[in-house]
């Protein structure tokens, strides 16, 4: 009998993981009976009820399966850590606020059926902040264009991925990975499914600014060089047009020198304008380099406190 691996990452959930983990089970048992099925909750450190509420699923359904990190360890570590844990013939991801529809599974095994490798589920619409909504779209358009790697629009992780795919993410050896990009770089046979993303169940987001600018340019840094390259252009557009005002300035210095006194503000204007420039590209290049840093470090994805369920199955553990 194969089996369906369902991988839902948490923080702070404790008013969805019980009503997730009911829900996941029903749909499991009433739409695809056929299938063998484990569920794996990894928890970044929540510091509500949540992971005294996974012991209490997991206590009663042994096919419930859970991993306590040791600390927080980011958005994107610690989903990519729980995927390679999971032993199925196939790994569904999908979020634990109810935002990814639990009842697009079967469609995602249907198409995994088919023969797709990989099925992702597509926002075409979304019940979110219609602000954000507008941003993030700007943000992907702006990204594709930039990217010489494919990047696909509004695709969050959600979705189906099968086991040779899985394979592929536990050797990768990427100590900070971007599933959306691996997925689009890397992946084999896709199928793109759309879905309007509901309002989240409960609780609330636990995204702000600053993981929204963090996810944006550990993309912008993996997949674009366009932001070096324009350094480099700038840096000569600006050195070319500094001479020619140079010579310009001194040339009519020579001639008008009795009437041209420009005095210090177009110096001025100048010194702050190049400063500004090479501020925003040091800043840039910073960026650049504080992934290269997290790279050459070698860290590893996530470190353990506790794992629930996992003893009948210690041949199937892996480590990255």
């Amino acid at each position: 009998m194969q089996k369906i691996s369902i991988m839902i990452p948490c923080y702070n959930e404790e008013e969805n993981v019980r009503p997730m983990s009911k829900a996941v089970v029903e749909l499991l048992g009433r739409e695809l009976p056929q299938y063998d099925y484990e569920i794996l909750f990894i928890d970044n450190c929540s510091t509500d009820r949540t992971r005294e509420y996974l012991r209490e699923v997991c206590a009663a359904n042994h096919k419930i399966k859970a991993i306590f990190n040791a600390k927080n360890f980011g958005q994107f570590n610690s989903p990519y850590y729980g995927m390679c844990q999971t032993t199925g013939d196939c790994t569904i991801c999908l979020c634990c606020d109810f935002q990814d529809p639990v009842e697009m599974i079967p469609e995602l095994v249907r198409e995994w059926e088919n023969g797709y490798k990989i099925v992702c589920a597509i926002k075409t619409a979304s019940k979110e902040n219609k602000i954000m909504r507008f941003l993030r779209t700007c943000y992907y358009k702006l990204i594709k264009r930039m990217s010489d790697v494919e990047q696909i629009e509004h695709f969050t992780g959600f979705g189906l991925y099968d086991r040779s795919f899985i394979e592929v993410l536990r050797n990768l050896d990427d100590p900070t990975p971007f599933l959306r990009g691996i997925v689009a770089e890397l992946g084999f046979r896709r199928k793109d499914i759309p879905y309007t993303q509901a309002k989240r169940a409960a609780g609330k987001t636990h995204n702000n600014w600053y993981t929204l600018y963090d996810a944006a340019m550990l993309s912008f840094t993996s997949y674009t060089k366009i932001g070096l390259r324009l350094a480099t252009i700038m840096g000569f557009a600006c050195s070319a047009i500094s001479i020619v005002i140079a010579v310009a300035y001194l040339i009519m210095k020579l001639i008008y020198w009795d009437r041209f006194a420009a005095g210090t503000a177009p110096i001025l204007i100048g010194v702050f304008l190049m400063g500004s420039i090479q501020l925003f590209f040091i800043g840039l290049m910073g960026e650049y380099i504080l992934n290269i840093n997290r790279r050459v470090m070698k860290r590893p994805l996530v470190i353990e406190e506790e794992r629930i369920n996992f003893e009948e199955q210690n041949g199937d553990n892996y480590e990255i």
